[in-house]
């Protein structure tokens, strides 16, 4: 299709006249590869159209064959997506941010679970509420966790 939009703008098309579309030159790849080429359709500024086969790949994963949006399974759905039907948008995002996981003691969140929003810095002592400051607890976690902190604002 090039080609012939070349050969429609310059006519019967030879090597002098492609030379305004087409230039010898070097492409860096995504993949930080680069390439070097004969013929690229290059514009003076030196942007470079690229060819199909120099997109990377994506591979997606797949969704568990068992797995349904309405099966009450709001830690797969959240941790896979970042959202889930009747979750709340922050649980979500922590739950995907986190991996499924509980900060705390390191377990797979499981539908039945307790769950709390703890901030790492309390907002007592200036902690903001971004999710950069958030993480997602077991309730029994957050229990201890909040113990914990407790004591050390005791002895310090």
């Amino acid at each position: 299709m090039l080609r012939a939009w070349t050969a429609s703008k310059c006519g019967k098309a030879n090597i002098e006249k492609l030379r305004n579309y087409y230039r010898p030159g070097t492409v860096t790849l995504s993949n930080g590869k680069e390439r070097h080429e004969t013929w690229l359709f290059k514009t003076k500024d030196g942007l470079t159209l690229w060819k199909h086969n120099w997109t990377p790949i994506v591979r997606h994963t797949l969704i568990r064959p068992d797995a349904t949006l309405y099966d009450g399974n709001w830690t797969y759905w959240a941790t896979r997506k970042g959202q889930a039907i009747d979750t709340p948008v922050k649980v979500a995002k922590l739950l995907k941010k986190q991996k499924g996981r509980c900060t705390w003691c390191g377990q797979y969140f499981t539908p039945s679970d307790l769950t709390e929003v703890d901030h790492i810095v309390p907002r007592s002592h200036g902690g903001k509420d971004e999710y950069k400051n958030l993480q997602l607890l077991h309730r029994h976690c957050h229990d201890d966790q909040t113990a914990l902190d407790e004591e050390r604002l005791l002895y310090s």
